[in-house]
């Protein structure tokens, strides 16, 4: 839970940063937004969580 809330904290700074910046416009931003609470009441959301939980594992094994 902590990765997925760290995540999406981390995606909406991007997305604020990135209308701010004038490269992303309202309207795209707010379908985006819609987008992902769709996808995420889906049956794609376990997969999806799944493959982000692997990736955050991947990451976080790598040894610098």
């Amino acid at each position: 839970m902590v990765i997925s809330l760290s995540l999406v904290v981390l995606v909406g700074i991007i997305l604020v940063l990135m209308i701010r910046a004038g490269k992303m416009k309202p309207g795209p931003a707010l379908v985006a937004a819609l987008f992902g609470f769709l996808l995420a009441s889906s049956d794609l959301a376990p997969n999806i969580q799944d493959f982000l939980d692997s990736v955050a594992s991947s990451i976080s094994d790598i040894n610098l």
